[in-house]
């Protein structure tokens, strides 16, 4: 086997764009994901582990069963190292000086400090299955701020420590509201209707009026959403009533099914992942009142007309039709709503492709011991001095004949099955193998095709 070196025209680097299709369908508390039903295993009932609408990030655990750390038949407790092991797979690094550590672990504790609370040598564990999915945030007034000793009812993990208030002037109730003003404001030169605050048509403040804002993963969608992908669909009873999409491919999602018509509802902030809903008029042909949900500041139930600021209610956030027990007329009703997301994500890969080429004349011989004539002597003769390998060990004739007991005259010829690929340092880094063997006769050239994703 010689090998070759690629040539200055033989490895191109080129990017290949993915549009894959995603789609979610909320109902009745329930997310399903591109229509995944739950997949069902010898060990657990859903093999990932991992609530409906959600992605396994490294499906890691899969199929393994809960266990609580102890021998089933000694009793005593059993352990990887320093870990116990309860049955699944789990990340874990000790405390040392250089202070590494997991952004969240399992065994942090309320108001335990990563500093103060842990000896140098302790083990911090993590936990798998880690998923992604889409997240949904009613912002009932966005601008809301906690002052003063209310941050000592914040139930978050940046609540005030006690008699410690003052440190803490002002909070925001919704942080991502927050977070995302500025950008908001950056993409107005886009649309109008990215803006915070505007006197454009009717005028608006987002600071004060109420905002639904649906966050999906970037394993969702890649490095963006394709502009123009989106829709929005709200149905009752089975039958569509009102549809937003992104037809201008600007942001703005606009109403294009439905008596409102030309309306635009919200705004997409595609590399980020959200969907911002702002459409307040009522969705007609649903009922005068339905259950909604509770407001984020006050916990008090809400009951109003179907709108796009509710939509996808269920999605993760506690909402169902038996939320509370018994369930009344509006609860009902809440299970005839479906809400659908669709969208085509958007993802680029880097993608090497490479030309090997077997020359004409070159790449004809075989280091298969078939290739060698059977039963033939290897070594002549061999001793302490002298190491002679057999000249005249013949290479076996593979030539195939038309005739019966006929053999037809010898030429050289390989079968190629695998090409393999090496570093600068000879190291064997990929193989690329043939589904058939390729008949390659002396006279002949070839090139074979690799590509590689990276």
């Amino acid at each position: 086997m010689a090998l070759r070196k690629f040539g200055p025209n033989d490895i191109v680097l080129n990017t290949m764009r993915t549009n894959p299709q995603v789609e979610y369908l909320i109902y009745d508390g329930n997310v399903y994901y591109n229509n995944n039903a739950y997949q069902s295993g010898a060990l657990t009932d859903n093999i990932l582990e991992i609530t409906g609408g959600a992605v396994s990030l490294y499906e890691f655990n899969i199929d393994r069963p809960v266990t609580d750390g102890t021998d089933p038949i000694t009793g005593l407790a059993k352990a990887v190292g320093p870990v116990p092991d309860e049955g699944r797979i789990r990340p874990w690094i000790f405390k040392g000086s250089a202070r590494s550590s997991f952004k969240t672990t399992a065994n942090f504790k309320a108001g335990e400090s990563f500093i103060n609370e842990f000896a140098y040598g302790d083990v911090l564990t993590g936990t798998y299955p880690l998923g992604g999915r889409i997240e949904r945030e009613i912002m009932w007034n966005p601008g809301e701020m906690m002052v003063g000793t209310d941050l000592t009812t914040w139930d978050g993990p940046g609540a005030c420590p006690a008699n410690q208030c003052s440190k803490y002037a002002t909070r925001p109730l919704y942080e991502h509201f927050y977070a995302l003003k500025n950008r908001l404001n950056y993409y107005g030169y886009m649309s109008e209707h990215y803006k915070v605050a505007s006197s454009y048509g009717d005028g608006w403040d987002k600071a004060v009026d109420k905002l639904n804002l649906i966050s999906v993963p970037a394993i969702m969608y890649g490095s963006t959403i394709r502009r123009g992908s989106v829709s929005l669909k709200y149905y009752y009873t089975g039958s569509l009533l009102a549809e937003l999409q992104d037809t201008k491919q600007n942001g703005e999602l606009i109403e294009t099914i439905g008596d409102n018509a030309g309306k635009v509802g919200g705004v997409v902030m595609y590399d980020e992942g959200f969907l911002i809903l702002t459409g307040s008029w009522r969705i007609p042909g649903t009922p005068s009142t339905l259950y909604v949900g509770v407001s984020g500041s006050t916990s008090t139930r809400i009951d109003d007309y179907p709108r796009w600021i509710y939509f996808a209610a269920g999605a993760y956030d506690g909402n169902n039709s038996t939320t509370s027990s018994p369930p009344d007329a509006g609860q009902k009703m809440f299970a005839n709503n479906a809400f659908k997301i669709n969208f085509q994500a958007q993802t680029d890969i880097q993608v090497y492709t490479m030309f090997a080429h077997a020359p004409r004349g070159q790449v004809n011989f075989s280091t298969n011991p078939t290739f060698i004539e059977f039963g033939q002597s290897a070594v002549i003769n061999t001793s302490s001095a002298v190491y002679e390998e057999n000249p005249t060990r013949t290479i076996k004739n593979t030539v195939s004949s038309s005739y019966l007991d006929y053999n037809a005259p010898f030429k050289k010829q390989v079968f190629i099955s695998r090409v393999g690929i090496y570093d600068d340092s000879k190291n064997l880094i990929g193989i690329a193998t043939l589904a058939d063997p390729v008949l390659k006769e002396e006279h002949q050239d070839y090139t074979f095709k690799i590509k590689l994703d990276i």
